[in-house]
């Protein structure tokens, strides 16, 4: 059997630099589609464990194979793409990068999955991993259409028939796993209204398309409308980021916008939404005598996470963190484009705990004070390793040699 201890002697020699890796990325962070930089310091840190990488088409992300030839058995995610957040932290290893952290764990992620990927390679390399596993450093999960879709394109989940991630919680401690069977996460897409009328004097509505309060329908009664229409079960919310109108008190200007995001627990209700909300959208601004263009930009689906799958985390988690480490978690709202692979083969997504004990005030993830207790690599590097190594088969590893 798998335990803490056998798990811990295999890891805690890299834990240094994992957290030196973690650090160095959160203070060089870079946005999807642009981690030239953070792809090439992971190939240097796997190469450096001698495992070869290869990047993607894009010039970004990276596909590793470890372990013996074959078809791959199981295959581990992590996410390489930080936020336009500015850090607030004090932390030495604050973002150098104005505008811009890792105000969503990626970092963590990826350093612990660097550090996975190196574990195994060892342990393969003395013939104690009996089956590959192949590691996707994958760029662009924060953009619409994530680049999980990149990955998928180029065919190289096409021969794994089951896929592991995990995400940073920071509502439980470093060392706890929260999983769930089914959907764990749910969809999420954005959309835009444009409004466009005549335009005219404040003083004469009657005598134009009063624009303003046709977006003010828009926004206040258009959540309230698709409640009255889609099953409350399905959880749907519909939440604005952004709305503009004019710039003159006394004018009804000619265009107006507004944007925002719509997300639902339900895979159903998320393939039919964008026709229904420019349904709703146009119904409700034809009385105002004003035009309505609605674009829809189709964002993921739900992450459903497979039984077998949920539970081989479950076994991984108990072995690399204790009996008591693994808790469920709840569904939420929150959108993730690993749903992209789940479409395509067998897999889970678990909840990696990060929380910092020492923390005061809001750490919740996409905010700049976001920061994580480091422990949480070596829980998170371990998790992994015993994934691979229970996915495999293999029996009780006797520490380095």
């Amino acid at each position: 059997m798998l335990d803490p201890v056998s798990l811990d002697a295999l890891v805690a020699p890299r834990l240094e630099g994992l957290v030196a890796l973690r650090r160095d990325l959160h203070a060089h962070p870079e946005l999807g589609r642009r981690e030239v930089r953070t792809t090439r310091v992971v190939a240097e840190h796997l190469a450096a464990a001698g495992v070869p990488s290869r990047v993607l088409r894009g010039g970004t992300g990276l596909v590793a194979d470890v372990g013996p030839p074959g078809a791959p058995a199981l295959g581990l995610r992590a996410d390489l793409d930080a936020l336009p957040v500015q850090d607030q932290k004090t932390a030495p290893y604050r973002s150098t990068v104005d505008g811009v952290c890792h105000a969503c764990g990626h970092d963590v992620h990826t350093a612990v999955l660097a550090g996975a990927g190196t574990v195994l390679a060892g342990l393969a390399a003395q013939g104690r991993l009996a089956a590959p596993v192949r590691l996707f450093f994958q760029p662009a999960e924060e953009l619409v259409p994530g680049g999980a879709l990149d990955l998928l394109e180029e065919g190289v989940v096409d021969d794994v028939p089951e896929v592991l991630a995990l995400h940073c919680d920071p509502r439980l401690p470093a060392g706890q796993l929260g999983v769930r069977t089914g959907a764990i996460t749910g969809a999420s897409d954005q959309f835009s209204v444009r409004l466009a009328g005549p335009g005219g004097h404040t003083a004469r509505p009657h005598l134009t398309g009063d624009l303003v309060h046709a977006l003010a329908t828009v926004v206040t009664q258009l959540p309230a409308v698709l409640s009255r229409r889609v099953d409350p079960r399905a959880g749907l919310s519909v939440v604005w980021g952004h709305v503009a109108a004019g710039a003159a008190p006394n004018a009804i200007p000619e265009h107006g916008l507004a944007r925002g995001t719509l997300r639902t627990l339900d895979v159903g209700v998320w393939e039919d939404a964008p026709e229904l909300v420019a349904e709703v959208v146009h119904a409700l601004v034809a009385p105002y005598g004003v035009r309505a263009e609605v674009e829809h930009v189709r964002g993921v689906p739900p992450v459903v996470n497979a039984p077998e799958s949920v539970r081989l985390l479950e076994r991984a988690g108990r072995a690399a963190l204790g009996p008591e480490a693994v808790v469920e978690t709840e569904q939420s709202l929150g959108g993730e484009d690993f749903a992209w692979f789940l479409r395509r083969t067998a897999g889970a997504m678990a909840r990696l705990g990060v929380a910092r004990p020492d923390a005061t005030g809001s750490h919740d993830l996409h905010q700049g004070t976001f920061d994580v207790d480091e422990r949480a690599l070596g829980a998170g590097t371990r998790l992994l390793v015993a994934a691979a190594l229970l996915r495999a088969g293999a029996g009780t590893p006797a520490g380095p040699r």
